[in-house]
């Protein structure tokens, strides 16, 4: 199968690239700023001329847009309603990542039937970019996920480990809770979803805080979990959900993949 994957270069983007080459896809990835070696084709999504360019010259059977930029409405939104136009041109399936930043946390949990309330931009832009999608391409998979746990590639990863040996000031969140989702699991999901559509959740079982996420971590890493400086995020000002728990029963109901839960993958090791 012929797969496009927008975002290629991050850390999502770059475990779908590695698991559909070794299924035998094949594969094009896009980056933006951070060349990904041979084969990898610069894009800006802002563009939607540069985005129809390249979709009408690969002619992917399957796109896959993991691309986005926490304060940048052009690339979240408008860059995902560019993705899903020229998906819908090519008449190729798509699979849109989304993020639990488009639910404001005001709910004990979301389920697949949820709508979207943001609190921030960037819950806006990525709300906004399931809208085009949905318009565009109604047979789009459209995958909401939490926060992504790698092998130590992750910036929570990245984080615990700078606050742990005093590289970085700063607080772990006691009362921000999440449900945070291995990547190996992740980008396994994602390539199995595509072509079913609808809205699907992809998280991890085990709703927790981020500091607790940062002492397994610690914990797993060889790091002293006491280091780890706490707070609230309540008394911290932030905009922002405080507690997000994604309910991704349904989805795993379809799914051969196994969605683990961050207490088992950060503790009996993370290989998949």
């Amino acid at each position: 199968m012929r797969l496009l994957v927008v975002g290629g270069s991050g850390l999502l983007g770059r475990e779908v690239v590695r698991r559909a080459r070794r299924t035998g896809h094949e594969v094009t990835a896009t980056f933006h700023s951070h060349p990904i070696g041979p084969g990898g084709r610069r894009v800006d999504i802002r563009r939607r001329d540069e985005v129809a360019t390249l979709v009408a010259a690969v002619r992917p059977e399957v796109i896959i847009n993991a691309a986005y930029q926490q304060a940048d409405w052009a690339t979240t939104a408008d860059g995902g309603m560019h993705v899903a136009a020229a998906a819908a041109e090519t008449n190729a399936l798509l699979v849109h990542v989304s993020s639990d930043a488009i639910f404001s946390g005001s709910a004990p949990e979301y389920d697949e039937s949820a709508r979207p309330d943001p609190i921030t931009p960037y819950g806006a832009a990525k709300a906004a970019a399931e809208v085009a999608v949905r318009g565009l391409v109604p047979a789009a998979a459209i995958v909401r996920t939490s926060l992504i746990v790698a092998s130590g590639e992750s910036p929570t990863e990245s984080l615990v480990s700078d606050l742990a040996t005093g590289k970085r000031t700063g607080a772990l969140f006691t009362d921000d809770l999440r449900c945070p989702v291995h990547v190996t699991d992740l980008a396994a999901a994602v390539l199995e979803l595509a072509g079913v559509p609808g809205v699907h959740h992809v998280a991890g079982p085990d709703a927790m805080s981020r500091h607790e996420l940062g002492v397994l971590i610690a914990r797993r890493d060889g790091l002293d979990e006491n280091a780890l400086p706490t707070a609230l995020r309540a008394d911290s000002g932030l905009p922002g959900a405080i507690a997000v728990r994604l309910n991704a029963k349904a989805t795993q109901s379809r799914l051969t993949t196994r969605l683990r839960g961050a207490r088992e993958f950060l503790c009996t090791g993370s290989a998949a």
